[in-house]
């Protein structure tokens, strides 16, 4: 290229721009920056952009480097001959410059940093039209290798923030989609550089970044788990100045286009992150209320969790998760319950969603979540009953298996949680077709629960022996204890395992005879005096049949002694096995508890105590001198001998106990002769068991 196709640079300005020597290279831009002045004073616009047209395109992009160093100093000279006049040349003396930024050899890349200096710092607010360009040229360089240039970088950065900060026509929406692409970078330096400009667009009034925060909320949240300290520390204040904010004027914030971001941010390792995310989740329940109903399935996933942290340094996290949990369980109340699935739409709450994360998560969490999720089935049970109806068959079963949790608390609310469901009214059609009327059906689901505990029971032997007493206990205090107790005397009546229906009612009778939840339904028994008193006592009798001892136990309590007498004598055609008399042994041990106090009383009224004299003779004929035969001696030789065995005490004793079995209109013939048909069954039962067990064994012993 001649000279004459640099004009109107001289040749020895041209020289000199191609220079290795800065001090040249210094004093061909002192003459460009003369020259720039005089075509300026006599509006040659001509001449400067023919100026900038040689810098920016034969300097700038020269192979010699050199030669773009001299186009970078050239260019800062003529901005600076420009002063203040550099509008309408500023993409000419920018565009050039930004293109060295991304240069191999440091030093450009430096002079590059200080000719945009020089351009920036007399242009101010011209430049601002194209500062989408410069800031990702400088978020470039915010990773640059060399600190020479990362100082240059400084300068210039401080600069722009001025400017913006200064300037009321920021191009805010022009620039959101630089900020979200470059937000996501993983370098450290290019981090800071992005957090300290938010910081600085933030506390300028005229620039609303509230408006644009769900672009970038996900790209802070991944910065603040960057492991650099300054860097997390510069994050977390941009964050809680965002979150100000939103507190100050909530009316702004599009919070559904946020919740989800900071529900996937919220179960981390990184202590901080997750802790600024349940924060963030804490504050957008509270502020949106309803608004976070849509959300409330993600929001539990997130926060559950949280609620089994034990260790001290996620406290904090675990409080404020159970702060989330309390607002929106709060919330529920607000739901409108409608038993017309057409209006859905009035609804905010996507219950579906919600009952499947509580049911997936009950039976895989800590106590406190799973705590924590049954409050939040009673809840939903509580307020919305009608549209839980449809979710009774899936939250059922769950409920069952949890009651086999090792923890008595969560034992306790689960059964809550069941008592509330079984309250609830079940329909069905009354015949065929698609217009047959429903019809309610009475304790649907309260038949159904006994059933299912008691197969539960069936199945797990360890859940019986572990759990089946305080189940059945706290059922009776949340529930009626003499429904619960009739129900399952009338299933277990029914039921075809008989060595199961024995040990179950064994079970029964413990509880029953021991337990202090159920002292009125003993009391009632032991009254024995009313229609309501003898129609209880008829329905656990059939059913305690199973278990002779249980018998004998229920009889003495309703102080039917006369007929324990006839319940003993039954005994000698039965087969007196190990357990029978361990059973027997445990009566003795309860007739001497304060529960039997009335019995032992009563062995003092002679001369009416005949009957129940003869019955625990009875049992005592039974033992072998075991301690429990001793006990029961050294009981029965407590009593008064005066007129015991005279033949007008006894007939005293038989017209009392005949007056109270005319009272009952009990049929105490007729509940012998099913007792005896019972203990045949179980008699027949063992004999095929132990065919079966002797079949085996052969077939095993021919196959060795």
């Amino acid at each position: 290229m001649s000279d004459k196709d640099h004009a109107p640079l001289s040749p020895a300005c041209v020289r000199a721009l191609h220079e290795k020597q800065y001090d040249k290279r210094k004093a061909a831009a002192q003459e460009i920056e003369k020259m720039v002045k005089e075509f300026a004073a006599v509006n040659n616009t001509t001449q400067i952009r023919r100026i900038l047209k040689v810098l920016g395109q034969d300097f700038a992009l020269s192979q010699n480097h050199n030669s773009r160093k001299g186009a970078l100093i050239g260019l800062a000279a003529v901005a600076i001959a420009l002063g203040k006049d550099t509008s309408d040349y500023t993409e000419a003396l920018i565009r050039p410059i930004l293109a060295n930024f991304s240069e191999q050899d440091s030093r450009i890349r430096y002079y590059a940093c200080e000719s945009l200096y020089n351009v920036v710092k007399v242009s101010r607010g011209a430049v601002l039209p194209h500062f989408t360009d410069i800031f990702s040229a400088l978020s470039r360089l915010a990773a640059d290798p060399d600190q020479t240039v990362k100082n240059a970088l400084e300068l210039l950065d401080r600069l722009m923030k001025d400017i913006v900060t200064e300037s009321a026509t920021f191009d805010l929406v022009g620039f959101m989609p630089l900020l979200r692409e470059r937000i996501y970078t993983s370098n450290t330096f290019s981090r800071q550089f992005l957090v300290s400009w938010l910081s600085v667009l933030d506390a300028v009034p005229d620039i609303d970044l509230i408006l644009f925060l769900p672009e970038i909320l996900d790209g802070l949240f991944h910065i603040l788990e960057d492991p650099t300290f300054e860097i997390k520390k510069m994050c977390d204040t941009v964050l809680s100045e965002f979150l100000r904010s939103i507190r100050q004027d909530p009316s702004r914030v599009d919070f559904p286009a946020m919740i989800n971001i900071l529900i996937n941010h919220s179960q981390v390792s990184d202590e901080l992150l997750q802790y600024t995310a349940i924060v963030w989740i804490k504050e957008f329940v509270q502020l949106s209320k309803q608004e976070m109903l849509p959300y409330t399935s993600g929001i539990l996933m997130a926060i559950f969790p949280c609620l089994s942290y034990e260790n001290d340094s996620r406290k904090n996290i675990k409080e404020t998760a159970k702060e989330v949990n309390a607002s929106l369980l709060s919330l529920v109340i607000l739901e409108p319950d409608f038993t017309d699935s057409s209006k859905q739409k009035e609804s905010r709450l996507d219950l579906e969603s919600v009952v499947d994360v509580l049911t997936k998560n009950l039976l895989h969490s800590s106590v406190q979540t799973k705590v924590a999720i049954l409050q939040w089935i009673h809840r939903l049970y509580t307020k919305l009953p009608n549209r839980m109806m449809d979710h009774v068959e899936s939250v059922f079963p769950v409920l069952l298996k949890v009651l086999s949790d090792s923890s008595d608390h969560v034992v306790q609310n689960t059964l809550q949680v069941i008592a509330q469901i079984i309250t609830l009214p079940h329909h069905s059609k009354s015949g065929d077709g698609d217009n047959a009327p429903l019809v309610e059906e009475k304790d649907y689901y309260f038949r159904k629960f006994i059933i299912s505990l008691l197969n539960q029971f069936s199945c797990n032997k360890v859940l019986l022996e572990e759990r089946g007493s305080f189940i059945i206990r706290h059922l009776c205090v949340i529930l009626n204890s003499e429904r619960i107790y009739c129900m399952l005397a009338e299933i277990l009546l029914v039921e075809e395992n008989l060595k199961f229906t024995s040990t179950m009612i064994e079970v029964l009778s413990s509880i029953l005879l021991t337990s202090s939840e159920l002292f009125e339904l003993r009391t009632k028994l032991k009254e024995f005096n009313t229609e309501e008193s003898w129609n209880l006592f008829l329905c656990l009798y059939n059913p305690w049949c199973h278990n002779p001892i249980a018998t004998i136990a229920l009889c003495l309590l309703t102080q039917n002694y006369t007929h324990v007498c006839e319940l003993i004598r039954v005994f000698a055609s039965m087969e007196i096995t190990v357990d029978l008399l361990i059973e027997i042994d445990k009566l003795i041990q309860l007739i001497e508890s304060p529960i039997f106090t009335y019995v032992r009383l009563e062995l003092l009224e002679v001369p009416h105590n005949g009957p129940l004299v003869r019955a625990l003779y009875g049992l005592l004929m039974l033992l072998p001198q075991t301690p429990a035969f001793h006990t029961l001696r050294h009981r029965l030789d407590c009593i008064p001998k005066l007129q015991l065995h005279t033949g007008n005490s006894k007939n005293l004793a038989v017209r009392r106990e005949d007056v109270r079995i005319k009272a009952s209109k009990v049929n105490f013939e007729k509940l012998l002769d099913h007792f005896i048909k019972v203990q045949e069954k179980h008699r027949q039962k063992k004999i095929l068991t132990r065919r079966e067990e002797l079949y085996e064994k052969s077939i095993k012993f021919v196959e060795a």
